[in-house]
């Protein structure tokens, strides 16, 4: 299902067209980032589909729109849906040579989303599916979502004296998708930038689905300055809550082994949204991360 002759991508022969740009994000947007790269990949034959959510809400704002390739809002739910309609009518047109990719947040890919993408994987229609993940709902007022780690302060898991944050673990995306058998799966990091890149690359070579959970910091709900994104998107990998991976061939390859992680501490007090943690609730995220990846280093390939 896969075609792998994909040229490397350097930020030398990286298009110098923008495609997304003049839109009304936040300073140090990480999900804007992650659409902009993908769509210098993509180029201008990318029709893109989004639902409800921030980069909608920054990138249609007529008259001032900020895509210069094709691009609709979905419904909130129908992202993949849509996704799968633009295929197809593609092809009934005889348009080759051209993307239908999406760009949905971590509460329109893991809660509302994901009958969609479930079917469009099912089908193995020929999309890409690119989920920035900033772990809540942040364009309606950072809601927790699914995809919302443990520990992590929203205006739906507040903090006292008896509720600590998020209580439930981050929802594992990525092999969620693989478990259905997708022709090519992808975890990156807006800090990994030359990674993403490659993945987004072979994803536009695959003949079916194609899924890119792409970790996108938001300052606003983290509590992170706007200047630090990118360093907090790094230490994600570092200290080992974020793992770069592909899925495909029905195997996984582990891309990135940190080795010796960073501090955890370090990285959750950093940002406002787990500045009330203790050392033991730390230490908890600590024995979960080292039991995540203890099977990953040892089912995984390198």
């Amino acid at each position: 299902m896969e075609n792998r002759k994909e040229r490397k991508i350097t930020a030398r022969n990286l298009d110098d067209r923008e495609f997304f740009y003049g839109h009304k994000g936040c300073p140090g947007c990480g999900g804007s980032l992650a659409v902009r790269l993908a769509l210098k990949v993509l180029g201008e034959k990318s029709f893109a589909v989004l639902p409800a959510g921030c980069m909608s809400a920054i990138g249609f704002v007529f008259p001032q729109m900020a895509f210069s390739c094709n691009a609709m809002i979905s419904t909130f739910a129908g992202t993949a849906s849509m996704l799968a309609g633009v295929a197809a009518g593609a092809r009934a047109l005889g348009l080759e040579g051209i993307h239908a990719v999406g760009f949905a947040g971590d509460g329109g890919t893991a809660d509302i989303g994901l009958q969609a993408l479930s079917g469009a994987i099912d089908r193995h229609d020929r999309i890409i599916y690119i989920c920035y993940d900033n772990e809540a709902y942040m364009n309606t007022g950072v809601q927790k979502s699914s995809l919302t780690p443990t520990g992590a302060r929203t205006t739906t898991s507040p903090v006292g004296n008896r509720l600590r944050g998020a209580v439930t673990p981050k929802k594992q995306m990525f092999e969620i998708v693989a478990a259905h058998g997708i022709d090519y799966a992808a975890t990156a990091s807006v800090g990994h930038p030359l990674d993403y890149l490659r993945k987004v690359e072979h994803a536009s070579r695959v003949e079916g689905t194609s899924y890119i959970h792409v970790f996108a910091p938001c300052p606003v709900g983290w509590g992170h300055d706007s200047a630090e994104t990118i360093e907090v998107a790094k230490a994600a990998v570092d200290c080992g809550l974020l793992y770069l991976a592909e899925y495909t061939g029905g195997g996984f390859i582990l891309n990135h082994d940190p080795g010796e992680f960073s501090s955890i501490r370090d990285y959750l007090l950093g940002q406002g949204r787990f500045r009330h943690l203790g050392e033991e609730e730390i230490e908890a995220i600590v024995a979960q991360r080292d039991s995540r990846w203890q099977r990953i280093r040892r089912e995984w390939r390198t």
